[in-house]
């Protein structure tokens, strides 16, 4: 009877392990990059990272256009996360090209303008976008996920990111073809939905592409 007992708890175990792991979404990449060497001066660097930590808080919709914005918050420790379903398009910005309008695209639903509460080191509104937009190029194509990026950031190199994914990212609010030119395009090319999971701990951001069942 202890025999036929042991096995069956053994079975339940079994199963329950099973199923679990059936659950567990597959993790297709993971990639981790420190945010406080964007940029040597510490000032710029703080820009740099202010404007990264705003655009995840638009991705998880945190922060919507017209908010007050509390960088308390937005500079907290926290977990931001995307999903896109197969076959789905995910576009940093929405001045998209051509080819990618006829289909489903979602976006960081930011613009990186400073009625937006984007910063500017005095150069540039919205300097960081760039480096969050290579991280995620980088990320996705380990993935083996279709990305492109059809402007490099050749003008400065990016800490962390080697020059050939580097990307670009400007938004004109004109729909001209050199903004949509300076995006970034990563299709769901799996036949899962995916979710990119982004984590930023106070000192790195960490991002995790996942397949979900």
């Amino acid at each position: 009877m202890k025999r036929i007992f042991m096995v069956f708890a053994i079975i339940l175990a079994v199963s329950f392990l099973w199923s679990f792991s059936l659950k567990r979404p597959e993790v297709l990449s993971q990639s981790s990059y420190s945010l406080l060497n964007r940029y040597k001066n510490p000032y710029i660097n703080s820009i740099f990272t202010d404007n990264i930590l705003l655009t995840l808080a638009y991705i998880d919709e945190k922060v919507k256009k017209g908010d007050q914005i509390s960088w308390e918050k937005v500079k907290a420790p926290n977990t931001s996360t995307l999903t896109l379903k197969p076959g789905h398009t995910f576009a940093f910005h929405d001045n998209i090209l051509k080819k990618y309008q006829n289909q489903k695209v979602v976006t960081t639903n930011a613009h990186f303008i400073s009625s937006e509460g984007f910063k500017s080191d005095g150069w540039l509104m919205g300097d960081g976008v760039c480096h969050l937009a290579s991280f995620l190029f980088e990320t996705a194509k380990k993935a083996g996920l279709k990305a492109e990026a059809p402007t490099r950031h050749d003008f400065a190199p990016i800490a962390d990111i080697q020059k050939k994914d580097g990307v670009s990212i400007y938004y004109s609010p004109d729909n001209s073809h050199s903004s949509a030119l300076q995006n970034l395009y990563i299709t769901n090319n799996r036949s899962k939905p995916i979710a990119f999971v982004f984590n930023y701990d106070s000192t790195f951001m960490n991002i995790k592409i996942q397949e979900l069942n």
